[in-house]
């Protein structure tokens, strides 16, 4: 008789990490949930979309990298990438997009998708690409919300991009991090401080992070992006459109009309 086993549920704890540990478990977790995120949000995400957040903002409607017509020819990081949906709208606009991702897993399903982006397997924190390599940089939802240093990224974007070349990020807002990450009404009223910066982690059994996700309250992300060289043209707060209809995690409708669920960052490399 074959003994019964249980898989270990992951603990949730808020304690410190640090860079090599961050990067270690998001590189896992992403290996590991890749085929499930995938199969989950692919359609809202499409092949070759460029969406900044679950609140549904196109970059094709936004135009936070430039105007219609401004991408044609520019060489574009995108910074985790996924399954490189972005970058392919990018490279529908004439761009020169090059996908970057941490994952090995989710550049496989770039892969599957297909198209002619190049593909790069790295760390943010250690772009691989020489100085003065790019004309503009974007990530969406992609590395920052997951390192321990999110200054070393912004130096690192700011190496690899040309001079007075845009970067643009999104991440979850840092208001929501006082609250529960629930859909429903559980998820409007205040769990936390907004000004604990503990990481939240997720562990094994033996105390070794398999999830880690970074909190920086607004005025952190904005002095982040100043100590990385960029001048902050603009901060978009994405507003719940009645056509969204669809929860994803802890986003829904009935969260996303009453407080805001992404922060996007304007910045430009001075």
């Amino acid at each position: 008789m074959t003994p019964e086993t249980h898989e270990y549920e992951p603990e949730a704890v808020r304690r410190t990490t640090g860079d090599a540990e961050s990067s270690r478990a998001s590189r896992g977790w992403w290996d590991r949930n890749a085929d499930e995120y995938q199969d989950e949000h692919g359609a809202f995400l499409g092949d070759d979309r460029f969406v900044w957040g679950p609140e549904g903002l196109d970059e094709a409607e936004a135009r936070l990298l430039g105007p219609a017509g401004s991408l044609a020819g520019r060489d574009v990081l995108e910074i985790g990438a996924g399954a490189a949906q972005c970058s392919r709208w990018l490279a529908a606009e004439g761009a020169r997009p090059v996908a970057l991702d941490l994952s090995h897993r989710q550049l496989q399903h770039a892969l599957r998708i297909g198209g002619d982006v190049p593909l790069v397997e790295a760390d943010a924190g250690a772009l691989p690409f020489a100085a003065g390599s790019f004309d503009l940089a974007c990530s969406a939802y992609g590395a920052i919300p997951f390192v321990a240093d999110p200054v070393r990224v912004m130096r690192e974007v700011h190496r690899v991009l040309r001079p007075g070349g845009r970067w643009v990020f999104s991440v979850t807002h840092p208001l929501r991090w006082a609250f529960p990450d629930e859909p429903g009404p559980e998820g409007l009223s205040v769990a936390a401080s907004y000004f604990d910066r503990t990481p939240y982690v997720e562990q094994d059994e033996t105390g070794r992070a398999v999830y880690v996700e970074h909190h920086r309250t607004l005025g952190d992300r904005v002095r982040d992006v100043v100590a990385g060289g960029f001048r902050l043209l603009d901060l978009v707060e994405p507003e719940w459109p009645d056509w969204n209809t669809q929860e994803w995690g802890g986003w829904s409708p009935l969260r996303g009309h009453l407080i805001p669920g992404t922060a996007i960052f304007v910045c430009e490399r001075a």
